[in-house]
């Protein structure tokens, strides 16, 4: 008990000790990675800094950037600051082409990950009362041993279901009363349109909390989620790069995700210039590991767009918040002189009801010009409804769109049940267009 309330009482740690800590913490990681990843050593020196050029947190600024591409690099191991006999795990991350990024873990690295899951489920009013489902994949991928680390030292009982194999998830999902669950929310959406199907209303089930991340959604997805089954959703954040889920999560003021900043260093830059903004203005989460020893990161650039919210949540909680990440700026694309997010596209047709979270967006070009189409599948009763009048309604999606972006996008109603589900992470864009 005395270790769990040492545990929480971080969540509520005053700013001074908050940055002693921290810059205890980053002179300490700062001067391990120096000495122990050639890599990053060359890259300071040719900038001409030590580890002694950081005396207070804010000359964290003079450092370098790392970003994904350092990874690829130096593929596999080529950024490990300890040696191969100290690393117990690997993990890589997924949705890339090629080689995976590859990470990896010291036995107090998964201490840290642990904590911060555990503190993050906690966040959300769960227990070791309740009985968690987690339908994260398991493998290379983060998020499915993450979550469930996590939850079994917050004392729940896990259910580790993974990915896929749907039917048999809701089944056990009503058979053993599970009244949480971890995984990303496309695939909660599919797990609502097929209980559907078996007849069984997600609404009548035990469970009351769902714990989603792994890819951006929008309000209007969990405003989707909440309405057809009956729980409070929570948006979980983390990227394999920096230890995986657990960086940040919501508590149920849904005000922003609380950073768990104890371990994780938090910057907002401009994008296109790399100054540090203030709080609260948005640009692009740059983080570093304050207490991950096999493979820290310092100052890496997410390419995840969002803001430090100004002020104290009013759970609380002193650890600053971040908001919603809807985007990430290399997920943007360029129309006819017109940048657009698929967050963007998302919100939009979630705005009319009648509309699903089920999208696919498909990016072609002729002649020199991007194009851009979406198709999107209609509510089971507003397809009834509609039958073959659809033209109305049509006209109504495609105004909204039109409205949000900026432009004008082709737009495809289809029937329930036409597009591919995801098991894992939602594939929402195909690009298709053929470059020169």
């Amino acid at each position: 008990m005395e270790r769990k309330s040492n545990l929480y009482a971080m969540d509520f740690i005053d700013s001074d000790h908050l940055e002693a800590m921290q810059l205890e913490r980053m002179k300490k990681i700062i001067r391990h990675t120096y000495n122990n990843v050639e890599f990053y050593r060359n890259r300071m020196k040719k900038y001409n800094l030590t580890p002694d050029s950081v005396k207070t947190l804010d000359d964290v600024e003079k450092l370098p950037f790392m970003v994904k591409q350092d990874l690829r690099d130096t593929y596999p191991f080529g950024l490990l600051a300890v040696p191969q006999s100290e690393v117990v795990r690997l993990h890589a991350s997924s949705g890339t082409t090629g080689k995976p990024i590859v990470v990896a873990y010291t036995k107090d690295d998964l201490k840290v990950w642990t904590e911060v899951v555990h503190r993050a489920l906690h966040n959300c009013g769960l227990s070791n009362a309740d009985i968690v489902q987690v339908s994260y994949g398991y493998g290379l991928f983060t998020g499915g041993l993450g979550a469930h680390y996590g939850a079994e030292d917050l004392g729940a009982t896990v259910v580790p279901t993974s990915g896929g194999n749907t039917r048999r998830q809701i089944m056990l999902m009503r058979d053993f009363g599970v009244n949480a669950i971890c995984c990303t929310p496309s695939y909660f959406i599919h797990l609502i349109d097929e209980a559907a199907k078996t007849g069984i209303d997600m609404r009548e089930l035990p469970i009351r909390a769902g714990i989603f991340g792994a890819e951006p959604w929008t309000a209007g997805m969990r405003k989707y989620v909440e309405e057809n089954a009956g729980i409070e959703a929570f948006d979980i954040y983390g990227l394999s790069e920096i230890i995986g889920p657990g960086v940040a999560i919501e508590c149920p003021c849904h005000e922003g995700l609380h950073l768990y900043e104890d371990h994780f260093y938090p910057e907002i830059i401009d994008p296109d210039t790399g100054k540090v903004l203030p709080d609260g203005e948005f640009g692009e989460l740059v983080l570093t590991t304050l207490s991950k020893y096999a493979m820290p990161m310092i100052r890496y650039r997410t390419r995840d767009l969002t803001r430090i919210i100004p002020g104290r949540c009013a759970c609380g909680r002193t650890i600053r918040r971040i908001d919603r990440i809807s985007s990430r700026s290399d997920d943007m694309f360029i129309i006819r002189g017109v940048n657009v997010f698929p967050s963007q596209i998302e919100a939009a047709l979630l705005s009319v009801a009648g509309t699903t979270p089920n999208y696919m967006i498909t990016l072609t070009n002729d002649k020199g010009m991007d194009n851009v189409a979406v198709e999107v599948e209609l509510s089971q009763e507003k397809f009834n409804e509609l039958g073959e009048n659809q033209a109305a309604f049509h006209r109504q999606v495609s105004a909204m769109v039109e409205s949000v972006t900026g432009i004008r996008i082709a737009i495809t109603l289809v029937a329930p049940g036409t597009l591919p589900r995801s098991e894992g992470k939602a594939k929402r864009v195909i690009d298709k267009r053929v470059r020169d």
